[in-house]
């Protein structure tokens, strides 16, 4: 495993972990904000209300048998199915995710029948993400049932798909080699663009990384507000709004925020990028298709990731470089989708922008970063 691999696959099972505790000390806070739940949940669904609730506080203690039992729909698809249409399949990031919380609204009602809009928010190692439903609640007797909306996921068909792509191997010096302390070299890697903000009352630091050596490089970007006197003031690093991994000559936006520190305190800005070098290929190739702004009041960036390769895509990450009409960056911003990546199967995506920014934005730049099983590219 590259050492990219190594850090998400650390970070994810370390996350998982404290999630669980934290799903098991703080229980969801939609239910637990209401004092009538445990009561319904034994008297059991009196109204469409209820079962929706019951429904999704058995989903949010992961009790798969018990919410699939009391499905209206149940004979058209098995437990395992249901499961996986919210756990997701493949390591996706749906699988280290906990339900942290929902809303539901109701739309329309009947004496038979409801429906209702449920926004499932779910918690993961890179944040929170929204599964919005709508479900439909029917009269079965004297109570009520909710009908899943299955989301089934696309069967990949048997295939051959050819690859021809670029691979780095690095061959470090040994224990036994006789080869001084020289190693190779770490790849050269500079700043092309950075650019301070005020924002949010902290300042915001948005940039570019170039990779201009001929190796791939593992990258990290740390910066540090120095005040009029030369003291300094905050340091950070960049984490998830950045590629970490450069093929050669590539380029990756980065964004650090400052809490609480104002602009006006800062007389420079310190920026120190590192790097390393790493085994990496240019495969799988993500395709991204479809790309569309969209404007207020839901700025975002939307389109189509499709996974050009043979191989399944665990977690996909995608960053946003956004420029106005001058070429200078006005914000970085990053998604991920929470369903792993089939191949050739497209998968939505979406990233907020925003609303003062969007009016800025004049062109921008997509790319995309992936994590498998064993490697992260």
């Amino acid at each position: 495993m590259k050492r990219g691999g190594y850090l998400l696959a650390l970070v994810l099972a370390i996350a998982t972990v404290g999630l669980v505790v934290v799903g098991t000390v703080w229980p969801n806070q939609s239910a637990a904000a209401n004092p009538d739940a445990g009561a319904r949940l034994a008297s059991g669904s009196s109204s469409p209300q209820d079962a929706v609730n019951t429904l999704l506080q058995q989903i949010g203690r992961r009790d798969w048998s018990a919410a699939y039992s009391g499905l209206a729909n149940k004979n058209d698809f098995s437990e395992a199915e249901f499961a996986s249409d919210l756990t997701g399949n493949y390591g996706s990031l749906r699988t280290y995710a906990l339900l942290d919380g929902f809303d539901v609204h109701p739309l329309r009602a009947s004496t038979d029948e409801a429906q209702f809009r449920a926004n499932l928010r779910w918690a993961s190692v890179v944040g929170t993400f929204d599964d919005p439903r709508d479900l439909r609640v029917v009269r079965k007797g004297d109570h009520w049932q909710v009908a899943w909306p299955l989301m089934k996921e696309a069967r990949v068909p048997p295939q051959v798909i050819p690859v021809n792509y670029l691979r780095w191997d690095v061959i470090n010096r040994g224990p036994q080699d006789d080869w001084g302390t020289q190693d190779v070299e770490a790849p050269h890697v500079r700043i092309v663009a950075m650019h301070p903000v005020d924002r949010g009352g902290g300042v915001v630091i948005l940039g570019e990384l170039l990779n201009e050596d001929v190796v791939p490089a593992f990258v990290t970007v740390k910066a540090a507000l120095l005040g009029a006197n030369g003291a300094t003031l905050a340091t950070e690093d960049s984490f998830d709004k950045i590629s970490h991994l450069l093929l050669p000559k590539q380029v990756s936006p980065f964004r650090i925020d400052f809490r609480n520190v104002r602009l006006s305190q800062v007389d420079s800005v310190h920026i120190q990028p590192s790097s390393s070098l790493v085994s990496a290929s240019a495969d799988p190739v993500i395709g991204i298709e479809s790309q569309k702004l969209n404007p207020v009041p839901d700025a975002s960036l939307t389109g189509e990731l499709l996974n050009q390769s043979g191989q399944v895509v665990n977690v996909a990450h995608v960053i946003g470089t956004f420029y106005d009409g001058n070429g200078q960056i006005v914000w970085v911003a990053d998604s991920y989708p929470s369903r792993a990546l089939l191949p050739q199967t497209p998968v939505p995506f979406a990233i907020a922008l925003p609303a003062d920014v969007s009016s800025k934005v004049a062109s921008y730049h997509v790319m995309t970063t992936s994590y498998r099983s064993g490697h992260a590219q």
